[in-house]
């Protein structure tokens, strides 16, 4: 689920709200997993979910969306 920059770019605040919301729920599955199994086999898709949320975030404050 890598979103890059140039794609976050063109979509509209709603649309990157949505995704916001998306990207983090699916960033605490993978946490309550690893809380639930004490095992983390996917180290490099919770970094790439932060990343992304980043992302957006950054994205969200350069637009002066409220957030």
């Amino acid at each position: 689920m890598v979103m890059h920059i140039k794609d976050l770019r063109n979509m509209p605040n709603e649309a990157l709200d949505m995704k916001l919301h998306e990207v983090k729920f699916d960033l605490g599955v993978e946490k309550r997993k690893i809380a639930s199994t004490g095992v983390s086999s996917k180290k490099v898709k919770i970094r790439e979910l932060r990343k992304t949320i980043a992302k957006i975030l950054t994205i969200l404050k350069e637009r002066g969306a409220k957030k």
